[in-house]
């Protein structure tokens, strides 16, 4: 059964400044949705938005077609990986795959190297090497949809192909929201692609909506 997870008619103000402006976004199991959009344009606020973290002045979110009332959607149905890191560096790589039931075996198919560092510290981590397991971990979570902000922020060109393998991987098992200024991934990537922009969003249909709206330029899509 394919799912779908609908935000609409969203009004994001702080103070006097409109952010975000009648919003509709859709998110469908077995498709990647890319969102994109200049830095402060409203892209993580939305995302926010979606979780609960943020508080909009109008939202309607529905869940196969269902009024969401709640301020979160239970975790079955959505996770999210924020910007920032969220995992305690004290912990030991191997505490945080059990805590998170993850299959540490699994993650070294895509990451060998990463294999000697299972009794070790988050902490002893570089930042791109922190950033790879938050990814993984929120990617593998056994929810309906999966919402990555910046996925690819700090990450070698390597580690970026392997990730997006995964990304593909689990498209068939949850839809997935993603934003990332590599928008050379986004564009590789995603089934559907929507751009927010002057407070309004636009679902795109080609690489030529893309560039009509001045997220990129025509140059740089050769």
């Amino acid at each position: 059964m394919n799912n779908k997870l609908e935000i609409d008619s969203v009004i994001l103000k702080f103070g006097t400044e409109t952010v975000l402006q009648d919003i509709y976004l859709k998110i469908e199991t077995g498709k990647i949705t890319g969102l994109l959009g200049r830095n402060g344009s409203g892209k993580t606020c939305l995302m926010n938005i979606i979780y609960g973290n943020l508080k909009a002045q109008e939202k309607t979110l529905r869940l196969d077609n269902k009024y969401i009332s709640s301020k979160y959607l239970p975790i079955s149905s959505l996770t999210y990986l924020p910007q920032f890191s969220f995992i305690p560096k004290h912990l030991t790589i191997e505490r945080i795959f059990k805590d998170y039931k993850a299959d540490f075996n699994d993650f070294i198919v895509y990451f060998p190297e990463f294999k000697k560092y299972y009794k070790t510290k988050f902490t002893t981590l570089s930042g791109g090497e922190q950033r790879i397991i938050e990814v993984y971990l929120i990617l593998v979570s056994k929810t309906k949809f999966c919402m990555l902000d910046e996925p690819f922020s700090q990450i070698m060109p390597l580690h970026i192909e392997s990730i997006k393998k995964l990304i593909l991987r689990e498209k068939e098992k949850k839809g997935l929201l993603i934003t990332d200024h590599l928008y050379e991934h986004i564009i590789d990537l995603c089934d559907d692609i929507y751009i927010i922009k002057n407070r309004k969003i636009h679902l795109t249909e080609s690489i030529e909506d893309i560039h009509q709206l001045g997220y990129i330029f025509k140059k740089n899509m050769e």
